[in-house]
């Protein structure tokens, strides 16, 4: 199943509370971090509303 790698690229200081639990809610915690999500609607969903503060890119899950 593919996946999404997000990094959290700029701060969400002086953003609005909402855009902050988004970002808390996809893993990112602290800046330059970066965390593999499931590539799915809702974490899509999730990256779009957050667009301006992470980057992302799908990558396929290795086998283990």
């Amino acid at each position: 199943m593919p996946q999404l790698e997000i990094t959290y690229e700029r701060s969400s200081v002086g953003r609005p509370e909402r855009q902050k639990r988004t970002v808390r809610a996809l893993g990112l915690t602290k800046l330059h971090q970066t965390v593999r999500q499931p590539d799915n609607e809702s974490v899509r969903g999730m990256i779009e509303r957050v667009r301006h503060l992470v980057s992302w890119r799908e990558v396929e899950e290795e086998s283990a």
